[in-house]
């Protein structure tokens, strides 16, 4: 067993925020499923949203966030986050992250959903500018304890340990290149795990995004909550070449404009704010013009702002497209929608305190109330940075009782799994129905079905997980199909058409707006 002040479990923005600002007075373990970079928050392209402008607003900020949330956001929450936006900008520019400028300071972009240029960024690689800053420095620190190729298999938990206490205690670790788990104590735990992107065939998200602190965290008795509200980004990249590449928001932002490939624009039909609607308005567009014409994509064209100002705004974008034959200076780019961010997840209040006591969370795992029925463009990256610093507070400000003598993972009763091929078949099986029947659109009978799948699939994967030693494979998938199970049981439950969730068969939106929580039941010994 290792012992640890705080476990943080995620290398992303939440996670390597929360271990600089505790490891001056702490030990800190880190845990990174691949390497450090890797993290859906080093994908982020657009920029972080916040009030920096002295002709925007915090009111503006938060009545565009409760918009673009179809009202379903808490309003604490969401003014909390608003309010400590500039100081959590201020905290990066401290650690040195390079934002763009220009001749009146840092440029402030305009996304979806806002009514005012509030999102300050990187270029197109905002995201991998604060991860590469961050990394840096965490690697430096001497109390931040590295382990990369490690991933949390399960929390250690008095439910689990048979001592009744509602307490986490650490998790057990697989060592993925050793093939061994370890056991890693620690007074408080921080799930900064990110969402479940991977649940769906398409996604813009990384391999990492497989909603691991979610499932974990029902399992060890938190309640979660409005997992049906899964944001489908508009624009992906269609081509046969590309991975998950994102076509960043800020593109329609800057004056992109959406066609139908005879170069027909669409949007004005769906939306009087045309390519500046929100997200779902637009994924949802999009997906009708396929669906009724035909159409594998549609296209996203911003050749008409001219060649120096897509080299200058949108550099990454450019060189990647350029590098599969797209020059977009000249013609536009192909794109579909895909699955994006998870908005809702495990239940914690304004400190990340969840329903288990020493276990918080932050970020995309989470379900804080900022985002409601639907994330607002560039409120994830904020909510990174203020929730992290508000567990960390809570954490030092409350120091949890001694982490007791953990027991050792017992594998005496399993053996190797025989057919590996079995857990790639349900990984593609699950991914396939969950996005033909739990997608944009869903209707009462998709979702019965996909329930049905999903119970047969989750009864399959425990048994080979009960019999059989954990591997990376195998614990991603075990967290996915819960994951997926949960998803599924909150849109079944939400008779409405709200934010992200379109059925059909609801479609108008209910008079009061409720949040679909799910709350397990209590842990066996």
């Amino acid at each position: 067993m290792l012992n640890f002040d705080v476990l943080i479990i995620g290398s992303g923005l939440a996670g390597q925020s929360a271990a600089l600002r505790l490891a001056d007075r702490c030990r800190v373990a880190l845990i990174s499923k691949r390497k450090l970079e890797d993290s859906a928050s080093g994908w982020a392209q657009g920029g972080i949203a916040a009030v920096l402008d002295n002709r925007d607003s915090i009111e503006a900020h938060i009545q565009d966030t409760f918009v673009a949330g179809a009202w379903l956001n808490d309003e604490k929450a969401t003014r909390f986050v608003v309010e400590n936006g500039r100081r959590a900008i201020e905290w990066l520019i401290e650690q040195g992250v390079p934002f763009t400028k220009d001749e009146s300071g840092y440029h402030l972009t305009r996304e979806g959903g806002h009514s005012a240029r509030r999102v300050i960024h990187v270029a197109d690689a905002t995201g991998a500018a604060v991860q590469q800053t961050l990394t840096e420095k965490v690697r430096k620190h001497p109390n931040i304890h590295v382990f990369e190729d490690h991933i949390a298999v399960d929390l250690i938990t008095g439910g689990k340990l048979g001592t009744g206490e509602n307490r986490c205690y650490g998790a057990y670790v697989l060592d993925t290149v050793a093939g061994e788990v370890i056991t890693l104590g620690a007074g408080s735990t921080l799930l900064a795990t990110g969402g479940a992107g991977k649940v769906y065939l398409f996604t813009t998200n990384p391999d990492t995004s497989t909603g691991d602190g979610i499932a974990m965290a029902w399992r060890a008795g938190c309640r979660v909550a409005n997992m049906e509200f899964i944001q489908f980004h508009p624009t992906c990249l269609y081509h046969p070449k590309a991975k998950s590449f994102l076509i960043s928001e800020a593109v329609r932002g800057e004056g992109g404009l959406l066609k139908l490939p005879d170069g027909t624009r669409f949007m004005p039909e769906h939306d009087e704010r045309e390519e500046l609607a929100p997200r779902d308005i637009v994924a949802r567009a999009i997906d009708f013009e396929m669906k009724k014409r035909g159409l594998d994509c549609v296209h996203l064209d911003i050749s008409h702002k001219g060649e120096a100002f897509i080299r200058e705004h949108f550099p990454n974008i450019h060189a990647r497209c350029l590098e599969l034959g797209i020059d977009i200076t000249r013609e536009p780019i192909p794109v579909v929608p895909a699955a994006h961010y998870t908005c809702g997840g495990i239940v914690c209040d304004l400190h990340g305190r969840t329903d288990v006591e020493g276990l918080y969370v932050a970020g995309e795992a989470s379900c804080t109330g900022l985002h409601g029925a639907n994330r607002l463009a560039s409120n994830s990256l904020l909510e990174c940075l203020i929730f992290s610093e508000s567990a960390v507070a809570h954490m030092l400000a409350y120091p949890p009782p001694p982490c007791p003598e953990l027991p050792d993972w017992d594998d005496s009763r399993v053996t190797d799994a025989d057919e590996e091929v079995v857990i790639s078949h349900n990984w593609d099986e699950l991914r396939r129905f969950m996005w033909d029947y739990v997608g944009i659109v869903r209707t009462t009978k998709r979702l019965q079905r996909a329930e049905h799948r999903v119970r047969l699939l989750k009864r399959e994967i425990n048994e080979f997980y009960a019999n059989f030693r954990v591997s990376h494979d195998l614990i991603e998938l075990r967290n996915l199909v819960l994951t997926a199970e949960l998803i599924i049981r909150c849109a079944m439950l939400r008779k409405e058409s709200r934010g992200l969730h379109y059925s059909p068969d609801y479609p108008d939106i209910a008079d009061k707006p409720r949040n679909t929580v799910l709350r397990p039941r209590r842990p066996k010994a």
